[in-house]
């Protein structure tokens, strides 16, 4: 999906690109030091925070993986190759290959498998603690870099962050049957174990610990994190979690079956069979920016209507190969899982429909069509008269009126909210309650509505329209191109010591409360005597409620058999 936001936008946005960059140039030093790895030595450059200039050390542009070219792509990812000399990595390589949200352009490189890592110092008393960033996008748009996410307000704390390309779209996901091509999928997952993998390997040589790895994400990110959680090939490589309006059970996050890669081959122009080793040796010969112009264009409109928002992402693969990462449907893996043994926040925003703000705008049929609203694997399970009897409930339980016609876009975003993100996120709570019950998880809600400051609503919904949108909370976590310095008196400054504070208390010790938010105290989630979750409201005051969408909720429950909702 890309974003139409209007020319003034996009000439506002360069100006703020280019403008970024100078910004980030002056904000180095002239230092730089040499740190070895287990493949060579590499470069990296002292640079200032933007606020109060604090000092900290960029490594950008490390290869954790050979470039994923040639026989490798649509490949799980090898190691990269060890080089002799010292390797610069004064800056950061270029994003993976996908299209421009805004100006609908193919950007970006084939050869992508880099990560950046940014250390508060490089001598300390102990080892630091290490958060590794993985960016979302729907799997499909996506970067590695300072001008999306830079570490700025991280570098604040003694914590070493990283941050990694993966691959996107067709090129990091596409999936065939045939054990012998040796492309079950998920390549894009095998990606993050490898960057991963690399961290646990090399951390040491940075002054991080490699035994205090907490890995966090948003939207995919946070559905990558969650699978990570889950599959065997991660066990071990790292120690807690954070998973921001995202996770496994999102429908999103689990692509159907529709053959993909053949309806992707058709529409570049292939006139061949199905058959996958026809079709992968036309998708090979292929170049790689003709791949990403148009694989989102294998989507139909009734299949987004029907919520199918791309056709590559996450698979169950198809057989399970050494490097497999996905055996089973993420619900199947969650009961077992090694990370029902490590520390979890999860949460989201108040209101995450917001995103959809413009593909539902521009679509009034989704007004006044319900039936495609409840859960693809519901729906599927369900005959034409359960379906009607679900679509009463549905009309009930948020009009209060089972013959409702049609809903105006707020009210359509509200239930996107649940639908997308949030009823998914809950049912993971459940799951934690019920098999990591030894373990402590950590529940949130995000609800900072800055007029100015929540970057992602003001690009997708204009400046008019308020609430948190889906992904708002990362403007309190990176700087960015959209970000300006701000007074450390305001409301914004506050929320986003306040939040670095919470993740980086959280991954030094397993617990988010710190200073920075005292005198409050976020508690493990626990089910109050209504039945709702226990959460931390993140406003302008911060404190343990019960969870809001929790009554709301419980109707979404009621569409899924007993003992099938995790």
């Amino acid at each position: 999906m890309e974003f139409n936001v209007g020319w003034p936008k996009i000439i506002k946005l360069s100006t703020q690109l280019v403008g970024h960059k100078l910004q980030q140039y002056r904000l180095a030093t002239n230092k730089t030091e040499v740190v070895d790895t287990k493949y060579g030595q590499v470069r990296g450059l002292q640079r200032k925070t933007i606020y109060d200039g604090e000092l900290y050390y960029a490594f950008e542009g490390i290869p954790f993986a050979k470039p994923p070219v040639g026989e490798l792509r649509f490949r799980a990812p090898q190691p990269p190759e060890p080089w002799q000399g010292v390797l610069d990595c004064t800056s950061y390589k270029s994003k993976p290959l996908q299209t421009n949200m805004i100006l609908g352009i193919v950007e970006g490189s084939e050869d992508c498998l880099y990560l950046n890592v940014y250390a508060k110092t490089l001598n300390s008393e102990k080892p630091l603690p290490v958060i590794v960033w993985i960016y979302g996008g729907g799997f499909q748009k996506g970067e590695a870099s300072r001008d999306i996410y830079s570490p700025d307000y991280f570098m604040k704390q003694p914590v070493i962050l990283i941050t990694f390309n993966y691959r996107l779209g067709a090129l990091g996901f596409l999936s065939l049957k045939d054990r012998k091509l040796d492309v079950p999928g998920n390549a894009g997952l095998k990606d993050q174990v490898q960057a991963l993998r690399w961290i646990s390997q090399n951390i040491a040589h940075f002054n991080g610990n490699p035994n205090n790895i907490t890995v966090f994400g948003e939207s995919a990110g946070a559905a990558s994190t969650n699978i990570l959680m889950c599959t065997e090939q991660t066990r071990g490589l790292f120690h807690k979690a954070i998973i921001q309006s995202g996770c496994a059970l999102n429908e999103w996050a689990e692509a159907p079956d529709l053959n993909f890669p053949y309806r992707l081959a058709k529409q570049i122009g292939y006139k061949g069979s199905q058959k996958d080793c026809d079709v992968l040796e036309f998708l090979n010969k292929t170049s790689a920016q003709q791949i990403a112009k148009v694989d989102q264009d294998t989507i139909t409109k009734d299949e987004m209507r029907s919520f199918l928002l791309f056709a590559f992402g996450p698979v169950i693969e198809p057989y399970e190969a050494d490097h497999c990462v996905v055996p089973k449907r993420h619900k199947d893996m969650l009961m077992n899982a090694w990370g029902n043994e490590i520390p979890l926040i999860l949460g989201g925003n108040s209101f995450e429909g917001l995103f959809s703000y413009q593909l539902v705008r521009d679509d009034p049929w989704t007004l006044e069509n319900f039936h495609n609203i409840p859960p693809r694997e519901v729906k599927d399970a369900s005959t034409h008269e359960e379906l009607e009897q679900l679509v009463r409930i549905l009309k009930v339980a948020y009009f209060g009126n089972a013959e409702q016609k049609s809903m105006d876009i707020f009210e359509a975003l509200n239930i996107y909210s649940h639908r997308q993100i949030w009823h998914d996120l809950h049912r993971v709570v459940l799951s934690r309650l019920a098999y990591a019950s030894k373990t402590p998880t950590y529940l949130y809600r995000f609800d900072f509505d800055s007029p100015h400051f929540n970057h992602f609503r003001r690009l997708v919904c204009g400046d008019e329209i308020r609430g948190v949108c889906h992904a708002d909370e990362l403007s309190y976590l990176f700087y960015n191109i959209m970000s300006a310095k701000l007074d450390k008196s305001t409301a914004e400054y506050r929320t986003i010591k306040r939040i670095v504070g919470m993740w980086t208390a959280f991954a030094a010790s397993g617990s988010p409360n710190c200073k920075e938010i005292a005198p409050a105290e976020w508690k493990p989630v626990k089910l109050a005597q209504s039945g709702a979750e226990m959460c931390f409201n993140i406003n302008h005051d911060l404190k343990m409620i019960e969870l809001p969408e929790a009554e709301i909720l419980a109707t979404w429950d009621s569409f899924y058999p007993k003992g099938d909702l995790y």
